[in-house]
């Protein structure tokens, strides 16, 4: 049985419709997170799932439940705001009990519910303390710990960290990771950060636009999108895309140019669908940790392209490079750089002119609808220069 699931589920707002044809079940005990850029819908749709917004048609099951007409207390969920909603004039111990309050639960109850979500949350020692006193970082248990004493069948998190700094995010993601493994609950998560979404979930729920554009594990969402905007969204820095031709079918293998004088040669047995024919306008993707940058480029194999540095970031541990060539130019871009993610402090320096290649193997093929054209890994391709 499904913890939630939600079948052809739309939502609009006047004439604008903000969720079209929904299709999701969630495993029990399983993390998802909703993601996708600012206005896609996914707010809007977990607040539909809470009952906090109602459905122009379709169905929302909780438990094998059906819950879609049914308010909100009663679909037994619990929801964690991005803003904490915590009563101002009571303690710790009041805020988390509180809706076992309301529900007229015996007290006993009530302070064993706490107790025990104190103790998850450790949050034992601030139960007598008002939210005034709390950091960003305990105000957000609190309101965690709520809805842990209320026992649902399902938690549901909107955006819950984003008012937090980078570092006490960083620490919310563990303690979160963690209570999802102690409770063994399923939870339902929204938010705007790539990192969230790639370290947390289960599996990812991607949408734009109202509607969802892959669902999977992170990592398959990463290596295998199912199309332009899923491999644009995910991942930072982000994909270099490049338009890239099909200049021959024969033979049982393809060839696709690739800039001036590159072309790479799949064998067409390795293609999961139709095959492109020639002539066919492609766009080709690789991930800036997918390239290499040399001043020995015969210590790689394959085709290299001259190429200078424009700018460099220094992270640290790692360092993102912008390199402008004039035989390899990124598709769609005012300013045609090719973005380089290296693990290693760099070494070049702005105005200094290298050598880039990539690995054949890590390129995505999308056909001109956007969509992914699939071929296997098991038949690494080669490369050539003209």
């Amino acid at each position: 049985m499904h913890s939630v699931e939600v079948t052809n589920l739309n939502k609009f707002y006047g004439r604008f419709q903000a969720l079209t044809d929904i299709n999701l079940a969630l495993e029990e005990g399983e993390f998802v997170v909703m993601v996708g850029p600012s206005g896609c819908g996914k707010s809007t749709l977990l607040r539909t799932i809470a009952g906090l917004e109602d459905s122009a048609d379709g169905e929302i099951y909780v438990k094998g439940r059906e819950v879609s007409r049914l308010p909100a207390r009663d679909r037994g969920l619990a929801m964690v705001f991005q803003n904490y909603a915590l009563y101002p004039h009571m303690t710790v111990a009041e805020n988390m009990g509180f809706a076992l309050r309301l529900a007229k639960r015996p007290k006993a109850e009530i302070a064993a519910a706490v107790q025990h979500a104190a103790e998850t949350l450790q949050l034992t020692n601030l139960l007598d303390k008002k939210p005034r006193h709390l950091s960003g970082g305990q105000r957000q248990r609190v309101a965690i710990g709520r809805a842990i004493t209320r026992a649902p069948d399902v938690f549901l998190f909107d955006e819950p960290l984003s008012n937090l700094d980078a570092a006490l995010r960083a620490q919310m993601r563990i303690e979160l990771t963690a209570l999802h493994r102690s409770l063994g609950a399923s939870m339902i998560y929204v938010t705007h950060d790539q990192v969230e979404a790639m370290t947390m979930a289960d599996r990812i729920v991607l949408l734009r636009d109202g509607v969802i554009e892959q669902v999977g594990k992170p990592l398959d969402l990463y290596n295998k999108p199912d199309n332009i905007f899923v491999a644009g969204f995910l991942g930072s820095p982000k994909t270099n895309f490049f338009a890239v031709t099909v200049t021959d079918v024969s033979d049982g293998k393809i060839r696709i140019a690739f800039g001036h004088d590159h072309q790479i040669e799949f064998a067409a047995s390795t293609f999961h669908a139709d095959l492109p024919v020639t002539g066919a306008r492609l766009t080709a993707g690789v991930r800036p940790e997918h390239f290499w940058l040399d001043r020995h480029p015969q210590q790689h194999e394959g085709a290299c392209f001259d190429c200078e540095i424009v700018l460099e970031e220094r992270l640290g541990r790692e360092t993102v490079l912008y390199a402008r060539s004039a035989r390899l130019q990124p598709e769609g871009t005012e300013q045609p750089y090719i973005v380089i993610h290296r693990n290693v402090q760099s070494e070049f320096a702005p105005g200094e002119h290298a050598q880039v290649g990539f690995d054949p193997a890590a390129v995505c093929l999308f056909a001109e609808d956007g969509k992914a054209i699939r071929w296997s890994l098991d038949s690494k391709p080669t490369q050539s220069t003209l």
